[in-house]
């Protein structure tokens, strides 16, 4: 069996260079609030234990819930299917 960790960021190390690392968090990032129908991207910032997964990176899609601090986004990812995310607010940008 092998007792290494199998981690979100496991095998990564060249995506956590200095020039990959999500930028810094800001007081005015963590106090965002958003509404159903706003347009969104999702990009990493900060925090690594709650990002969504590196391939949604960039990914802009819609508002269609909140719960708790987090927001449902919904968005396409081939012509026919729609995927939902649950992401926290810091890791959302309006466009």
């Amino acid at each position: 069996m092998s007792e290494r960790s199998h981690g979100l960021f496991s095998g990564r190390a060249r995506h956590l260079a200095r020039h990959h690392k999500p930028s810094k968090l800001s007081l005015s990032s963590l106090m965002k609030s958003f509404s159903v129908g706003d347009k969104v991207a999702i990009v990493p910032k900060g925090i690594f234990k709650d990002i969504p997964h590196p391939r949604y990176r960039g990914r802009v899609g819609t508002v269609t819930a909140k719960r708790g601090g987090a927001y449902v986004v919904e968005f396409m990812v081939s012509n026919k299917t729609k995927r939902t995310l649950v992401v926290p607010q810091r890791h959302l940008e309006k466009l």
